[in-house]
């Protein structure tokens, strides 16, 4: 058990009966005001490998963020042979300007949200950007050695490619849990996911690209996304003449739109060991997620504000966050009514859909779950507005199984049959891909209030999101911890969270 300063999310530590110190603001906290400090302690249960820290308010976590490195206890080992040597790459975006000042002035006149200038590996873009040549960051190795590379990707709202010029990546973790073992010639990673592969120093010496390439789902043909290819340098010690330039992996990093490509490697995805997937489903849920839109009148002109939501609700922070609000038995600051089903069925995948999908409910709406409940959550993603694009989702407080996943609308009768029961991924982020489904399974054995959302920030900051009430058990081992008493005083939110509230009474057609 540790303890950290500062705001912060340990992204994909469980905190068992912890949620005081799990972070996203509104949700189990209000904010640290500045000048005032919140210290965080940081339980950790089964987690092993590579998670990461970050802010989680506004899009802060751009900036402040980093990887978190779990060992082995002690008297155990990897699963295989130990690397000579290790590496963390951080994977991040790059804007030239404020970020959170812009996403503000976004968010309050309803216009797209800002796209990365560039994306960087450990702080910096690399070769193909002008001005970072003379500092790309480089990985010195020595032949013959096996090194445990650790992937974390920080990106704000992008998917990547990654590969190693003339080097096969051995992938053996994801998300601290670990995977059967498979050789790729590259890896597609998300954002909030994190990745541990074995690479073995066997090529000749040199220099060698290590470069991400983004992995654009979005609507076709449109351009607002970074094409920039991020480098890092992987260089063999030795006496050798450098090359003019090091060799890049053209050959094996996968196009931008190269969809076959993510799906081929998402498939290789396979825990370990067998896993004790829930099979007696308590609560089962249909969750479709979707862009939409709102009409503002303002004084006779109608504004148009881009939203998402989940089960046609878009999420609205109260002035309280939810866990304080749960724990002390308050009303008015959330309903416990998040919909187990969709408010309607159509064909979530048609490019022509009809006008009133558009537009969604404002609400707070959680999910109260049992303690001990077998929960299985099937993700749709829906193409209104032709917007359709891969969400990575991600849940707080608990890994799962992502036991499936595919393309077209979800087959109630026919999908179920190609779960995967005996060794599905255990992650805590998982990709739900462009117009198809993904379904996960979890049990329902960590108390108090976690958050469910798209770690695509535009998306979060959007509304994207719910979140889930697990009970007590009836004991005290399974039951919510007392609050620390230092937990940061709630005040007035500032309008970057209240842009969509204070709005509904204008809101055409109402909520």
């Amino acid at each position: 058990m540790e303890a950290f300063q500062g705001q912060c999310f340990m992204h994909g530590v469980k905190q068992p009966r912890n949620p005081w110190s799990d972070g996203p603001e509104y949700i189990t906290q209000c904010a640290i005001q500045p000048g005032t400090n919140f210290t965080y302690e940081v339980v950790f249960s089964d987690e092993e490998g590579t998670l990461w820290w970050h802010a989680h308010s506004d899009w802060t976590r751009n900036t402040i963020h980093g990887a978190i490195v779990i060992y082995p206890e002690e008297g155990s080992s990897y699963p295989y042979p130990k690397p000579d040597g290790e590496e963390v790459l951080v994977l991040g975006s790059w804007y030239t300007y404020d970020v959170n000042l812009m996403v503000e002035q976004d968010l309050a006149t309803g216009v797209d949200l800002p796209i990365s200038d560039a994306y960087t590996i450990n702080g910096q873009p690399g070769d193909f950007c002008a001005c970072s040549k003379e500092s790309t960051y480089r990985w010195q190795v020595d032949y013959g050695k096996t090194y445990l590379l650790r992937i974390v990707n920080a990106i704000m709202n992008a998917e990547v490619f990654f590969a190693i010029a003339g080097h096969n990546l051995t992938v053996v973790g994801t998300d601290a849990s670990y995977l059967k073992p498979f050789v790729a010639s590259y890896i597609l990673i998300g954002p909030g996911q994190t990745m541990d592969i074995l690479v073995t120093a066997n090529q000749s010496l040199g220099q060698y690209y290590m470069a991400a390439r983004q992995f654009n789902t979005g609507k076709a043909g449109f351009p607002l996304y970074d094409k920039t290819n991020v480098t890092a340098v992987l260089e063999y010690r030795g006496n050798y003449t450098p090359p003019a330039s090091p060799s890049f992996p053209s050959d094996t990093l996968p196009l931008y739109e190269d969809i076959p490509a993510g799906i081929t490697f998402r498939n290789k995805l396979r825990s370990l060991h067998k896993q004790n997937v829930p099979k007696n489903i308590t609560t089962q849920m249909y969750i479709v997620a979707s862009q939409n839109q709102f009409l503002f009148n303002n004084s006779g002109n109608v504004t148009i504000s881009l939203a998402t939501s989940l089960n046609n609700v878009t999420w609205v922070n109260p002035k309280m966050d939810v866990l304080h609000a749960y724990y002390s038995n308050m009303s008015g600051f959330y309903t416990e009514d998040f919909p187990d089903m969709p408010p309607n069925f159509y064909d979530f995948i048609s490019e022509v859909l009809p006008v009133n999908t558009t537009q969604s409910l404002l609400g707070t709406k959680v999910k109260v779950l049992e303690y001990g409940e077998e929960v299985e959550m099937v993700f749709q993603s829906s193409n209104v507005l032709n917007s359709s694009e891969d969400h990575p989702m991600h849940l707080h407080g608990h890994s799962f199984y992502a036991v499936g996943a595919g393309g077209g609308n979800f087959d109630f009768e026919e999908d179920p049959k190609t779960y995967n029961l005996v060794d599905p991924p255990y992650v805590n982020t998982a990709t739900l891909p462009k117009n198809g489904w993904l379904a996960v399974r979890f049990k329902a054995l960590n108390p108090g209030v976690w958050l469910w959302h798209c770690h695509l920030d535009r998306h979060l900051s959007w509304g994207m999101q719910t979140v889930i009430i697990v009970k007590n058990g009836g004991t005290s081992e399974t039951s919510l911890r007392e609050p620390p008493a230092t937990m940061p005083a709630c005040s007035d939110p500032p309008t970057i969270q209240l842009w969509k509230s204070e709005y509904v009474s204008r809101n055409v057609g109402g909520s």
